[in-house]
């Protein structure tokens, strides 16, 4: 049997109740790490922690809303007061919706910035110095759509973007000082849950997974939330080694300089 990868390690993954995020904190308990697993909704947060968690042994709960200046100190006191120490930081929680430069609003703006950007930012501020003892590592979650996006998704890939120059920043100076690495994976078209409720309100079939285009799925499919949550833990695990201010495209395709796909002529 291989040895657990993040054996006795505490890691805090924040929005960790859907998708990506519950993934990665499902995969992290499996690697032998125990988990603080994060969402606005406590029932919701509960009974992830109790799915993944029957023993409620490896997890802790929080449901600090990153909008509140006050949550990254809420969660680091929860995760010391359950588990003594913090070994990783997946910053995966955000806000997702849809905004271009005529339909977004100021308030819609300072959303977008204010969880997809600051909350990163300001977790990994409060618990650099628990990060720094266990020379730990940061793994922030973005998306492709950070190197341009779609029109309708301008105010979220500005968002990304920046979180894109935050990493690479953290990634030197954190890891040249205090030995903690930050990197951060940008994950294309996920098969969440809420991306099959988003479809379907706007409009496509039930089975629209299967009815894509190999010009967005050359695979024939889009990704599993595990398979990205796959990388993060190469990335929290001591086999990554010295990586750090990288960012990991998991894309089927090339996001930059892709033309339409066409049959090669023999």
């Amino acid at each position: 049997m291989p040895a657990l990868r993040l054996r006795e390690k505490v890691i805090v993954v924040t929005g960790s109740t859907t998708g990506i995020g519950k993934a990665i904190a499902k995969r992290c308990l499996e690697e032998g790490a125990s988990v603080i697993i994060h969402g606005i909704e406590r029932d919701l947060a509960e009974k992830v922690s109790t799915d993944l968690d029957p023993e409620r042994e490896r997890t802790e709960i929080s449901t600090a809303d990153l909008a509140d200046p006050d949550a990254p100190r809420v969660i680091r006191e929860i995760t010391l007061g359950r588990f003594g120490k913090i070994d990783g930081l997946v910053n995966n929680a955000a806000c997702v919706g849809s905004g271009n430069v005529i339909s977004t609003s100021r308030e819609d703006f300072d959303r977008f910035l204010e969880v997809n950007t600051k909350a990163p930012f300001f977790m990994i501020q409060e618990l650099l110095d628990d990060l720094r003892v266990t020379k730990g590592s940061v793994v922030n979650i973005g998306s492709v759509n950070a190197y341009c996006g779609e029109p309708d998704l301008l105010p979220y890939s500005i968002s990304k973007g920046a979180l894109m120059t935050l990493t690479r920043n953290l990634g030197d100076v954190l890891h040249r000082q205090y030995s903690v690495r930050v990197n951060q994976v940008n994950p294309g078209w996920i098969l969440t849950e809420n991306e099959q409720i988003r479809k379907r309100e706007q409009g496509l079939p039930e089975d629209w997974p299967k009815r894509l285009s190999d010009q967005f799925a050359p695979s024939g499919r889009i990704f599993d939330p595990a398979e990205i949550a796959a990388v993060v833990i190469y990335l929290l695990a001591a086999e990554s080694g010295p990586v750090s201010g990288s960012i990991f495209d998991i894309e089927q395709h090339p996001m930059i300089g892709r033309n339409p796909p066409k049959e090669i002529e023999n």
